[in-house]
């Protein structure tokens, strides 16, 4: 494929925590990119159920995800590692939470690494030099990489927007800083998260827990160009686009 795509996924980063993080990168993301700081994400705001719709482009309702308890699909959509596959691409996945394994079917990934983020510290930074060299070696043509500190040991075990929390952002986005600038000429590199949160928790319909920020960057995004009425159900549809692979019929998403 001439076009290739990195989604990083960083769990639980609310828009006003990456805005206070106090990471310089963070301007630089908005000024060499589009972005959004009021992307919506889907209910219930939970990680397996969000996943689920980021790369299959439904709602929990579709695709049966409520819970962190992975379901058989009883009407099975395909989803963006699917579609990629299919179209005869390579993709890639590095992820600290097992879980996720689940949002690609056996057969649809050519490299995947998972690392238990309480197996040690900087679990993110370890996937990060992961998939780093991953793409150095093998350049696929679709890379996710899901980084789960800021959620883990940031929300839930210290609380959002807690200074923890805000300092697991800012290594998040040192990260995402490494990626950018080792690939960012020959990728589109794209950021999201997956819900925010509040006190110690998140799953309801609350605005901390829904909105979630997006920075796009790459040559289809103009920069500094702050994007309005995105969900995170038009994150598939956008880098099938990207990539030159079909949409899956089912996909209720928009193409940004």
């Amino acid at each position: 494929m001439n076009n290739k795509v990195i989604l990083i996924s960083i769990d639980g980063m609310r828009p006003d925590g990456v805005l206070r993080c106090g990471n310089a990168f963070v301007d630089e993301l908005m000024q060499r990119g589009s972005y959004t700081m009021d992307a919506q994400t889907v209910f219930p705001s939970v990680t397996l159920p969000c996943h689920m719709s980021m790369f299959h482009s439904v709602p929990p309702e579709r695709h049966g995800m409520t819970t962190n308890l992975y379901m058989p699909q009883v009407r099975p959509i395909n989803g963006l590692f699917e579609q990629i596959a299919g179209a005869g691409g390579s993709c890639a996945m590095y992820y600290g939470w097992e879980p996720l394994r689940d949002v690609a079917r056996p057969g649809s990934l050519r490299f995947a690494e998972y690392f238990n983020a309480y197996a040690a510290d900087a679990t993110d930074g370890y996937l990060t030099d992961r998939a780093i060299a991953r793409i150095e070696s093998d350049h696929p043509d679709f890379v996710f990489l899901y980084m789960v500190e800021t959620d883990e040991k940031g929300g839930h075990d210290s609380g959002w927007m807690t200074d923890t929390y805000l300092g697991y952002i800012s290594a998040a986005i040192d990260n995402v800083k490494r990626v950018v600038e080792r690939f960012g000429d020959e990728y589109t590199v794209i950021v999201t998260a997956d819900h925010g949160g509040h006190g110690r928790g998140h799953g309801s319909d609350d605005p901390q827990d829904m909105t979630i920020p997006m920075f796009f960057l790459g040559g289809r995004f103009a920069p500094g160009v702050a994007l309005e009425q995105v969900t995170i159900l038009d994150l598939a549809p956008t880098i099938a686009s990207i990539l030159g692979v079909p949409a899956a019929p089912e996909w209720e998403g928009k193409v940004l």
